[in-house]
């Protein structure tokens, strides 16, 4: 694709408009309105057992939002603040898909990477795994990683590093993960998440492109796309800000997450201490703000074969194409080279051991999804067309709880409550 023409025009487009889909009622996509508000009822219970101080739940079918609602506190400390559905989240690990992978597969169909590609390609000395036993030596691949096959930890303890390396040291990081960091098994053999795959990826593409993580997807993501209210918000000096982003405006709407220890929570700032603390708030495996209408946009795009066109409902009417249609099914689909007990697509949960979140009644062979730590998910069914973007956030204001059960009972409501699937 000849980006760099399609890139200009939609920044400016974004600049003069945005993709904000308009609620239409679910029974015009053949969904059980009734059914479909038990929502209300699980999500209330989950903010009244104290588990989440509030919630965003977006419905997606096809081109539509049918249903959005926003529920409890978007704060409780140091004030009490009501949720909005324009409140802004902290999504965690879902940055992983929604900035991560949809930039990364850009670079797939341009022919600038392969998933084939060996690790060290691109990063020199990226070290490969070594059998125990016999010494042989396997290398890591691109596709290793954004199934988290390639056997790397799952995570690196912190104050550890910034210990030995200090804060902001994103290069010292990459060498970490390339000669340091255990590899656990032959890749492509087992399922480990780690964080650190995605951070290989995004420093993989910032080689090729020459363009920070943030920047990159930002002019060939979210721009195109319409969308105003998603960005990673950079922490280091080194990092300029993007001159189209009003971080200030974005910053007033974000909910917060954990209480640090100056006695405040975090405001803006990505709660994952790796993004944090070592990668500025420019991370692969985190850092990306967003809230539940853009993410219903990205929610129908992939939906659409990697097309958005909302129509005249939506107040949208220009077309945007991030990824083409084989793409789409590309990263939608398990690998048949993995051992079939990996059970992820590319950068996406299908059938591995983290899937909860997809619940009981989606198609698992159809269905696509992804959490975030700070209590976020994603969970898209390609055959009905249909996307659930559940936005909490449990770390506020202290780190406990678990919303597991919820997510998996607000894709069962939403599941069962389609019955005339728009296909």
């Amino acid at each position: 694709m000849k980006r760099t023409a399609a890139i200009l025009a939609a920044l400016v487009l974004a600049i003069c408009s945005s993709a904000q889909q308009k609620v239409v009622s679910p029974k015009t996509h053949g969904m059980d309105p009734e059914h479909l508000a038990l929502v209300d009822e699980v999500i209330g219970q989950a903010i009244s057992d104290g588990t989440i101080p509030g919630a965003v739940l977006a419905v997606v079918s096809g081109n539509d939002l049918v249903y959005l609602k926003a529920y409890g506190n978007k704060s409780v400390t140091p004030e009490v603040v009501p949720m909005t559905t324009e409140t802004i989240f902290d999504l965690a690990s879902c940055s992983k898909v929604m900035g991560t992978t949809l930039s990364f597969m850009q670079l797939v169909e341009d022919g600038k990477v392969r998933l084939i590609d060996n690790v060290n390609r691109y990063i020199p000395d990226f070290q490969p795994w070594t059998d125990p036993e016999t010494g042989e030596t396997v290398h890591i691949t691109i596709r290793d990683l954004l199934t988290h096959s390639s056997g790397l930890a799952p995570y690196i303890n912190v104050n550890s590093f910034v210990s030995e390396f200090g804060e902001n040291a994103p290069d010292d990081l990459e060498k970490y993960i390339a000669t340091r960091v255990k590899r656990n098994f032959r890749p492509g053999t087992d399922f480990m998440y780690s964080c650190l795959n995605f951070i290989t990826l995004q420093r993989i593409l910032e080689r090729v492109t020459g363009r920070k993580l943030y920047e990159y997807a930002h002019e060939n993501v979210f721009a195109p796309l319409g969308l105003r209210h998603t960005c990673y918000f950079p922490l280091d000096a080194s990092l300029p800000p993007l001159k189209d982003v009003d971080y200030a405006a974005l910053s007033g709407l974000c909910a917060p997450t954990e209480v640090q220890a100056d006695g405040l929570p975090l405001v803006a700032r990505v709660h994952d201490p790796i993004a944090r603390r070592i990668m500025g708030g420019n991370s692969g495996n985190a850092g990306l703000f967003s809230n539940a209408r853009d993410l219903a946009v990205m929610c129908s795009a992939i939906m659409q074969g990697g097309l958005y066109f909302g129509g005249k409902k939506s107040g949208w009417t220009k077309e945007a194409r991030i990824l083409s249609p084989l793409t789409i099914k590309m990263m939608t689909t398990i690998p048949e080279e993995n051992d079939p007990k990996v059970g992820r697509a590319l950068g996406w949960d299908k059938k591995s051991d983290y899937n909860s979140n997809l619940g009981d009644i989606f198609d698992k062979d159809t269905t696509i999804g992804h959490t975030g730590y700070t209590g976020t998910s994603v969970v898209i069914d390609m055959k009905t067309r249909t996307a659930v973007i559940l936005l909490a956030h449990r770390v506020h204001p202290k780190d406990e709880g678990s919303v597991s059960q919820l997510r998996s009972k607000v894709a069962n409501i939403v599941a069962a409550s389609i019955l005339y699937p728009v296909m």
